[in-house]
């Protein structure tokens, strides 16, 4: 790879990491056909971008970038391959369902929201972070309990008023 193809692969990668807060790095080496094929059909479906990335232009990229990834670059040893969500969990969920047949893919790290996550025993957190979503139907839920109550509450009344 020459000087200018790096130049404009970093600049790729730069532009591909700007504004996005969702960034998991995982270890896919080991996998084979069927199961790469089932990683990449899997993130297609929850609107996940995957790219293997070469490290070394990957951490420039980070390095350059308005973000600040902490210790991100450290983890960025043999195979890497980088998914981008808009989902926070949407990754971890992938990552812990593929690992039902085996021990690949392994997360190394992930960026979420400023929060930085390293190592892969950081899965299962992961994959417990509500979405943006998830935490909105909760929140109305909570909202919608209390009125319920008093609705249900006010339709017993006027019930045992009506059997007097």
């Amino acid at each position: 790879m020459t000087r200018e193809e790096k130049s404009i692969a970093i600049e790729n990668l730069t532009a591909q990491l700007a504004g996005v807060n969702v960034i998991y790095l995982a270890d896919t080496s080991g996998l084979d056909a069927a199961s790469t094929s089932d990683l990449r059909r899997a993130c297609f479906k929850a609107n996940i971008k995957l790219e293997v990335v070469k490290n070394t232009l990957l951490a420039k990229a980070m390095e350059v970038s308005d973000l600040d990834y902490g210790d991100l670059p450290s983890v960025l040893k043999g195979n890497t391959a980088i998914m981008i969500s808009d989902t926070a969990n949407a990754p971890a969920k992938i990552i812990k369902d593929l690992r039902k047949k085996g021990t690949k893919p392994t997360l190394k790290g992930a960026y979420i929201n400023t929060e930085i996550y390293i190592g892969d025993d950081q899965l299962d957190a992961l994959v417990t972070i509500k979405s943006k979503e998830e935490l909105i139907g909760e929140l109305i839920g909570l909202l919608q309990s209390p009125a319920q109550r008093v609705i249900a509450a006010l339709q017993n009344q006027n019930k045992e008023e009506v059997a007097q």
